[in-house]
Parts: structure tokens; sequence; C-alpha cells
């Protein structure tokens, strides 16, 4: 598909309703939006495969839900820092915060650099966009050890007082995460709650309050990485 096909093809989905639903349902406010789900653009993405260049055209056309599209459709081992600093200042709700950062900023080389970067700005977004890659980095990285994501806890901790919706809930997103990536680090992300537990601000009894609910949970699943330490191998006896 060439670039004016799948612009001509966004427009004929553009639905306005979907764009005033998205606001008032999950606090997705968008300029230059056409209204399409994220599923459909994902379907979309699925037929027209990896493309920098496309993506990249996508981008700097402005319209919402192409900008979307470059997130799924950039090839995550191409994404330079130039880039990520060019698009991160561009974020303005979650939606599409996460889907660079789960997408493309998470499986970067260089994702734990911007995340210590990113956390200590001030935008809601872009400090958003650090602890929401942080989430998904826990996933993504399956084989680095418990010191890469223990340095975290930091920054964790020194963003819990941060009041604005969408910084707090990111930043207990990733204490999850990084406590379901194996046991040890479930207990340290137990300890580390409890630590923030001890603030005295609205957002960080809600971020600790929420995490411990989780981390405590009987039966919580985890994803045991690195698998090379956390995961017994099953030994068949003949």
């Amino acid at each position: 598909m060439t670039y004016t096909e799948i612009i001509n093809g966004l427009y004929d989905l553009q639905d306005k309703d979907k764009v005033a639903f998205k606001a008032k349902k999950f606090g997705v406010i968008s300029n230059n939006s056409l209204g399409i789900y994220h599923q459909d653009l994902k379907v979309i993405a699925k037929d027209i495969g990896s493309d920098n260049e496309l993506a990249l055209q996508l981008f700097d056309s402005g319209i919402y839900e192409a900008r979307l599209l470059c997130s799924k459709l950039f090839k995550p081992k191409d994404v330079t820092e130039d880039l990520m600093e060019k698009w991160v200042k561009t974020f303005e709700n979650w939606e599409i915060c996460d889907s660079f950062c789960m997408g493309l900023f998470s499986k970067s080389d260089i994702a734990s650099a911007k995340i210590l970067e990113w956390s200590n700005r001030d935008p809601e977004f872009e400090k958003r966009a650090a602890f929401a890659t942080l989430a998904s980095y826990c996933m993504a990285d399956k084989t680095s050890d418990n010191n890469l994501f223990e340095q975290f806890f930091t920054i964790i901790k020194r963003e819990a007082n941060d009041d604005k919706i969408y910084v707090k809930k990111a930043v207990n997103w990733a204490l999850r995460n990084i406590g379901k990536r194996n046991i040890d680090l479930n207990r340290k992300a137990i300890e580390v709650a409890n630590e923030i537990l001890e603030f005295e601000s609205k957002s960080a009894q809600w971020i600790a309050k929420n995490a411990l609910t989780e981390l405590q949970k009987e039966g919580i699943r985890m994803s045991d990485y690195p698998r090379a330490i956390y995961r017994i191998p099953i030994v068949k006896v003949h």
C-alpha cells in the first residue's frame, strides 16, 4: 500500500462520534483525529507490514491515527535517539504514548537510558513515557539480571509523589511489572511499595496500595526472567 492509499483508507474509516466517545470514555483527547479504534489500526498495520519510510511519512502527516500506525510499522531496532525525542515531544494522551513506548521504545537498545532521562521531565506524557517504556521493558528484555531493574526503584520512589494522573498510573504500572519479572524482584518490589506507603501524598498512597494488592496476590503470574536462572529445566526420565 502506498502512503496515499493508506491516508485515503483512513479517511474512509473516519467517524467523529468515535472521537467524542474515546475522549469521554477513555480520556483519549487528540488533535486531528479521525476516530478509528486502536484494534482496527492493528489490522491495517498487519496488512501493511514493517516499513520504516512509510511509517515516517505517516507520522509527518500530522493525522493522529497515522501517527499510531507509525508506531506499528517502524522497526524497533532501527529507532534512533533523535526519533525518540522527536516523537515523545508530540504525545498528547496515554494511548499514543503507550503505543510508541510498548511497540518501539521498550525494544530499543537505548531504552534504559531514555527511561532514566525521561523520568526527570516535567511534561505529563514525556514523564509517562519513561514509566510506560519501563513497564514494557520488563517483558521485552528477557535476559538482563536483576541489577538492571533494581536501579529503577530509585526513580519509582522519587516520582511516586507526582500527582499527574497519567504519570502516577505509569509509575504504578512499572512497579507492578518489575515485581512480576521473578520471585526476587517481586519481594523487592513489595519492599519498595511499603516504603512508598510511608509517603504522605495521595498519589504515593494509591501507587503503593494498588501495587501491593497485585504483588501479594496468591498465585500471581510471573515471567521468570531471566529464565536461565529462574526457570528450572524439566528433566525427562526415560
